[in-house]
């Protein structure tokens, strides 16, 4: 019974965090959503979880979602570690809270974060092939979308070993810059690499998410 228990609070919790919520930047307030299978889990106060979301966002960012699937929130309420094999945060620049941030000064954040970045690789070669050739640095896969407010990209890198003789483990990744009411938001999707669709799950969700978010903030 108590095993029942936990497991119903849990859901109940992952259903809690799943509606949209407000969130407040500077005198605008912003209507956002995790994307389907997600929950924001913020609020659990787990330093290990905030310390992660603070690893994958530069310091200069405020963070207002962190979110993990479904089942890892499940597997943390029972006290079980998760497997964080896909995540979400999207974060926007502290020092713009407070200012209504004008498509020129959007240009120029798309310019900084998307800087060197390259060209995607040839259909032809082999995703992993394209990534071994320099490990552990980020490398543009894909453009999704590029528009006067949304700007996104896929990129991809391998994973430093874990122990000697580990297979070679992949992290794929989506970057959005979004223009939404006046306020600069950066969305990142994450997933490890186990085949093609990962790469197709990445793409649907990160288009599905900018539109889901877009509709949500429309006045």
């Amino acid at each position: 019974m108590r095993a029942l228990a936990a497991f119903i609070a849990a859901v109940s919790a992952t259903q809690a965090f799943a509606a949209p919520f407000a969130v407040q930047v500077g005198d605008t307030r912003l209507a956002l959503d995790t994307p389907p299978g997600f929950a924001d889990v913020q609020a659990t106060g787990s330093p290990r979880l905030l310390d992660l979301a603070e690893q994958l966002t530069a310091a200069s960012n405020k963070i207002l979602i962190f979110a993990l699937e479904d089942s890892d929130v499940r597997r943390f309420n029972v006290g079980d570690s998760p497997e964080l094999r896909r995540y979400v945060i999207a974060a926007t620049p502290r020092e713009l809270q407070t200012a209504r941030v004008t498509r020129s000064a959007f240009d120029g954040l798309v310019a900084d974060a998307m800087r060197d970045l390259g060209t995607p690789p040839d259909p032809k070669l082999a995703l992993r092939t394209y990534l071994d050739a320099e490990p552990r640095r980020a490398k543009l896969l894909a453009e999704l979308r590029k528009d006067q407010d949304v700007v996104s990209i896929i990129q991809g890198a391998r994973l430093p070993e874990r122990s000697r003789g580990e297979p070679p483990r992949y992290l794929l990744s989506s970057t959005t810059l979004m223009l939404i009411r006046g306020k600069a938001l950066n969305l990142a999707l994450y997933t490890l690499h186990g085949g093609p669709e990962d790469v197709e799950w990445l793409r649907a969700a990160t288009l599905r998410w900018i539109e889901e978010l877009q509709q949500l903030n429309l006045r």
